[in-house]
């Protein structure tokens, strides 16, 4: 249940540490690009995902669940894969293939939860496809960073599973989205 004061604040602990996975960012593209220190990019990254799972627990355990929260922290997660798919596009091209299906499906999922916002007027949070979406995306960027000669093929596979799930996720979110546009429930 959510708490109706923490539901329209922003500065909470769970939106801070959504901000503070924002300002790791530049700090992931500096030692991927910069440094070429691979295991350190690495180690910031699951840093990032450590935050990102901190801040989910604590909303939900203290009542600290924000509609800001709910549209920040997704925003914090795309921009921290975005950011770091493009790193390793300089090294694995074929990463080129979830790259832009995350930016069509955040572009697609974006516009529909926006219109389903102003219809509801309710902000709705994630759902299991695409935490599994997010998690598969993490642990493959994650496997490239640090298996640096990874087989071609088994690069290509791990890329497949995490673009094909990318695409059946924005089909998840397009369901509930344009069932929400059209009134009905998503339950």
């Amino acid at each position: 249940m959510e708490n109706a004061s923490y539901q329209n604040k922003i500065l909470t602990i769970p939106n801070l540490l959504s901000f503070f996975r924002l300002c790791l960012i530049p700090v992931m593209i500096w030692l991927y690009i910069g440094k070429e220190n691979y295991f350190l990019t690495t180690v910031v990254l699951f840093l990032s995902g450590v935050t990102d799972i901190a801040d989910g627990i604590i909303a939900r355990k203290w009542n600290m669940v924000s509609d800001f929260g709910k549209a920040f922290d997704p925003v914090a997660d795309k921009l921290t894969q975005l950011a770091m798919m493009i790193c390793l596009v300089t090294r694995f091209p074929w990463m080129m293939l979830p790259l832009v299906i995350l930016v069509v499906k955040e572009c697609f999922t974006g516009i529909t939860s926006l219109l389903a916002i102003h219809k509801t007027g309710k902000v709705e949070g994630a759902v299991w496809h695409g935490k599994i979406t997010t998690t598969l995306l993490y642990a493959v960027m994650a496997i490239h960073l640090i298996w640096f000669n990874i087989s071609p093929v088994v690069s290509g596979i791990l890329i497949g599973l995490s673009a094909g799930m990318m695409l059946l996720s924005a089909v998840g979110y397009g369901i509930r989205n344009f069932r929400l546009l059209a009134g009905k429930s998503t339950t």
